[in-house]
């Protein structure tokens, strides 16, 4: 496990830490371009010049160590700010792009995961909901059971984790046992465990993930798992996870809470258990 070394945002802009935040909150460099409306290009200007400021090496590891010193808690102002002459915008998007990508993705998903991933995980241990009962199929035996590792080649390398790990598995009651692990490009290791039905109902995350501290599942169907992650009693993503025909691989398919339309992000894990 890496050593932390005290980094002072006094070195940092605010647009600096800006993106920070937010990708310690899990999000990635389009949907903070997205989210701030620059362009992908001035995100990762900002993010070089962060690293050279602190000498880390990587964009989300320099996150990762603000984040544990609990830096956005203190009074700075992080607000986005208007674009500069040297930044350009990036108009926000009011509907679907009709691109053969788009249209190749939704096309994959089936129709009630996607309504899912819409409307999914409003619920949090805060503010509480309806539960409903579970309707999947029982899990043992499906699909998704199993052990998942993120196919990080496909991943922009400025981006890029040394590796992640998905264990999906039964658990008493019908519910569902999730375990991630994540470990960045210096070997720092972060981990997410959680047990909860599939009722749409938020139970809490243990682990060392700061940026998530609950999630809410729903499987509307044997090979399809919807998973909302929230933070602090608002939903910070909902990922669909739909395991390939012939189950060797499985695609995430990422949105992200954020204002307009966002973006659908999409990740290839392979099986390895």
């Amino acid at each position: 496990m890496a050593t932390l070394t005290p980094i002072s945002p006094d070195a940092l802009t605010d647009k600096e830490l800006e993106i920070l935040r937010l990708l310690a909150g899990g999000h990635t460099v389009k949907s903070i371009a997205a989210r701030l409306d620059r362009s992908e290009a001035s995100i990762n200007e900002r993010l070089r010049e962060a690293r050279r400021k602190t000498g880390v090496g990587s964009s989300r590891e320099l996150a990762r160590q603000l984040d544990a010193q609990k830096i956005w808690d203190k009074n700075i102002d992080l607000s986005p700010g208007e674009p500069s002459a040297e930044e350009p915008s990036v108009p926000r998007r009011k509907g679907f792009e009709s691109t053969k990508g788009k249209i190749a993705m939704l096309t994959l998903l089936p129709a009630a995961a996607l309504a899912l991933a819409l409307t999914a995980g409003n619920v949090t241990p805060e503010t509480g909901g309806t539960a409903q009962a579970a309707t999947a199929a029982p899990l043992r035996g499906t699909p998704l059971t199993g052990r998942w590792s993120l196919d990080v080649a496909k991943i922009p390398e400025e981006e890029r984790p040394r590796a992640v790990t998905i264990a999906f598995s039964p658990a008493p009651e019908g519910r569902w046992h999730t375990v991630v692990t994540i470990e960045s490009p210096d070997g720092a290791l972060q981990k997410a465990e959680s047990t909860a039905a599939l009722d749409g109902v938020a139970v809490p995350v243990t682990g060392s993930m700061a940026q998530i501290d609950s999630v809410s599942l729903r499987q509307p169907e044997a090979g399809t798992l919807v998973m909302t992650l929230g933070k602090d009693g608002k939903r910070v993503s909902t990922r669909v996870y739909t395991v390939a025909g012939d189950g060797r691989t499985m695609t995430e398919t990422i949105v992200w809470a954020v204002e307009g339309m966002p973006d659908m992000v999409t990740t290839t894990f392979n099986r390895i258990g």
